[in-house]
């Protein structure tokens, strides 16, 4: 382009129209930028949705169609990996079978005989200076489960507990602040219950808790002291 005028014209219109390719410079970096952060947030839009996406299949993965509709979480036990296994059994149920009617709560809608069964355990570690039992319910929709019957500082010389405690021996309180034992009462119409009983064998001789200790308490205090342990598991439903 040829330009026309005085010399001073000249000069301002060359000046002029630096400025205008600098703003155009100007304007074409911004814009790139622009284009920039538009991917960085298209991106982060997608990666957001595949971890929301990888999340709800995660949760949905966690549930069942025998769940009953409340679905189950996870919760560490308090035996640790290094006890010993060893036997418990019973006349009155066996593991893998169901409770008799008369073991069967007298509460929460059931008109069980509330009878408490005789358990009976062998091999356990020559060590043990006591023995603990519980029986839990995991499948109770509560958010933490059921703790159903509690009975600790069974001396260490017995390899039996029936429904007359030995001398020493707490009984401790339950989840429904009930002291000694609570038969199974599962839901009417919800899925089968399954009943772990435990005989734990203890490396000290007393946990020195009271009997009114809750359950959370008692169990997390006897972590900490298990040397060995039995278990069956005993469903009900109704």
């Amino acid at each position: 382009m040829r330009l026309r005028g005085t010399p001073d014209a000249r000069m301002r219109a060359i000046s002029l129209a630096a400025r205008g390719t600098g703003i155009v410079a100007a304007m074409k970096r911004i814009a790139m930028k622009k284009n920039v952060v538009r991917g960085a947030v298209a991106l982060a839009v997608v990666v957001a949705g595949a971890g929301a996406a990888t999340a709800t299949a995660s949760t949905v993965a966690s549930r069942s169609p025998g769940d009953g509709g409340y679905g189950f979480t996870s919760v560490r036990s308090g035996i640790p990996d290094s006890a010993v296994r060893f036997s418990v059994r019973s006349p009155q149920v066996h593991d893998g079978g169901t409770f008799p009617a008369s073991a069967f709560a007298d509460a929460f809608g059931c008109s069980g005989a509330n009878e408490q069964f005789t358990l009976d355990w062998s091999g356990a570690p020559s060590s043990a200076k006591s023995y603990a039992v519980t029986m839990f319910d995991p499948d109770a929709p509560t958010g933490s489960g059921f703790w159903h019957w509690l009975v600790w500082d069974i001396p260490a010389g017995s390899t039996k507990l029936t429904d007359s405690l030995p001398s020493g021996a707490v009984a401790g309180t339950d989840s429904a602040g009930v002291t000694g034992y609570l038969g199974p009462c599962p839901p009417a119409g919800d899925i089968t219950h399954h009943y772990r009983i435990t005989v734990y064998a203890l490396d000290t001789a007393s946990l020195d808790l009271p009997s009114s200790t809750p359950a959370a308490v008692t169990t997390f205090t006897m972590s900490s002291h298990v040397i060995g342990y039995a278990q069956m598991t005993v469903n009900a439903r109704r």
